[in-house]
Formats: structure tokens, C-alpha cells, sequence
């Protein structure tokens, strides 16, 4: 996809990039092309690859119907190289977006890249969700949640779902069907009083598969919840 291509495909969604936000993710694309060889972000680094499989794929939230430009509270777990947030913040400026992630040469790279971008109402954090998850500051504060091929449902909703506001949503982007982990993650969502209120399978302009589900927080997430850093991963409800 060059970046023509990824402009006509925003305009047939009815969105159209102004000259600042095209430059962003040009922008964008050179810093992490960049700081790829210093530190491992991606194995993705071909312009029309990073266009399509990060960028475009990234936003399939707005592309979705799921987002829309306010200003909301949006929480990235894991978002590595800023995906799917930062591609979602250039588009729909007035979110306010805050990362956590476990790599600090990564935060060190995305504060870099929102300077350079001009991205104001952005925040990155250094540490684990388990963690952060039990922090007052971070715990029940965020409208959305965001994660790309974090962790399978039944490992992610433990991760996510605290931080989240009462009917607030987790939106997870996979890089394929989910039905068999969707009902592995039935007894983790019952425990955190979660429900899944989307799921559906799409595919990207190249053809690839790909499948975003959505779940909503109903009720207050237990005290116990997220367990302690790792137990998560080891130990899925």
C-alpha cells in the first residue's frame, strides 16, 4: 500500500488527511525505520508494508466505527512501536492517548517520535500492566482500551480490563479469527464481569485476515485482579 493508496483508502471511509497529518506519518515512518536499527521495533520496515500492516491495520478501530474524534481517554497495553494508538491519535487528535510498555528503549523511542510529531495529550509509561493495573492513578481511569496481538484473550482481558472506566471497552485487534480463544476467555471475562459486545472477522485492502473484538467492562473489577507481574501469562483465569 504507498501512501496514496492509504489517503484513497481513508477518503473512502469519508476521512480526509489534511498536509500536517500526511507529513506526520511520513514522518513517522522514517523514525522508526530509524530507530529500527538501534533497537528492535519491527520486522516490518518496507514503506508499503509499514503503510498497510501498521498504519492502516492499526486504525481499523476508526475504519470499524468504534472511535470517533473526542476526547476521550484511550490506554495502548503493549503497544510496541506506537500501534495501534499513534497512527489512531494523528487521525483523531482530540483523544488523549497514555502507553504502557515494559521496554524502556521503547518509551524512549515513542517520546522522541510524539515531539517529533507534534502529538500533544500523549503520555508513555515504563513498566508491566500488572503493575500499573493496581495503581489508583492508572486503575478504572481510561474510557478504551487498545491492544494489538498483545496476549490471547484469556491472558489480555486480565491485563486490560481493570484499567478500564464502568462500561468502558477494550478493543482488540487480532491477526485472526478468534471464536476458539473467545471461548477460552469465557471464565476470565465472568470473573472481571466483563461481556464480549463484538466480534467480527475483516480483511485488509491486500486480502489478509484480520478480526476485531470488543468487550465491555459491566461491573467493578475485584481488588485481586491483575495478579501479581507474570502470573497472568503463567496462570490464565
Amino acid at each position: 500500500m504507498t501512501p496514496e493508496e492509504f489517503y484513497q483508502e481513508l477518503e473512502s471511509h469519508h476521512i480526509t488527511l489534511s498536509t500536517h497529518q500526511k507529513a506526520q506519518f511520513e514522518r513517522y515512518f522514517a523514525l522508526l525505520v530509524e530507530w529500527n536499527d538501534k533497537i528492535n521495533l519491527t520486522a516490518i520496515t518496507e514503506k508499503q508494508d509499514v503503510y498497510l500492516k501498521h498504519f492502516y491495520d492499526s486504525i481499523a478501530p476508526i475504519l470499524q466505527g468504534y472511535l470517533s474524534n473526542e476526547p476521550i481517554r484511550l490506554l495502548d497495553i503493549g503497544a510496541g512501536a506506537g500501534f495501534p494508538s499513534l497512527p489512531i491519535k494523528i487521525i483523531f487528535p482530540n483523544l488523549e492517548v497514555t502507553i504502557i510498555d515494559s521496554l524502556n528503549k521503547r518509551i524512549q523511542f515513542l517520546t522522541l517520535l510524539a515531539d517529533e510529531l507534534q502529538l500533544s495529550g500523549v503520555h508513555f509509561f515504563h513498566g508491566r500492566a500488572e503493575d500499573f493495573g493496581q495503581d489508583k492513578a492508572f486503575r478504572q481511569q481510561f474510557d478504551v482500551v487498545t491492544a494489538r496481538a498483545v496476549a490471547r484473550m484469556q491472558v489480555l482481558a486480565e491485563l486490560t480490563i481493570p484499567f478500564l472506566t464502568l462500561n468502558g471497552r477494550l478493543i482488540a485487534l487480532k491477526a485472526s479469527a478468534a471464536d476458539q480463544e473467545l471461548e477460552a476467555a469465557k471464565t476470565a471475562l465472568t470473573l472481571l464481569f466483563a461481556t464480549i459486545v463484538d466480534s467480527q472477522n475483516y480483511q485488509l485492502p491486500n486480502g489478509d485476515g484480520r478480526n476485531i473484538t470488543v468487550v465491555e467492562k459491566k461491573k467493578e473489577t475485584p481488588k485481586k485482579y491483575p495478579r501479581k507481574a507474570g502470573i497472568p501469562n503463567k496462570k490464565p483465569l
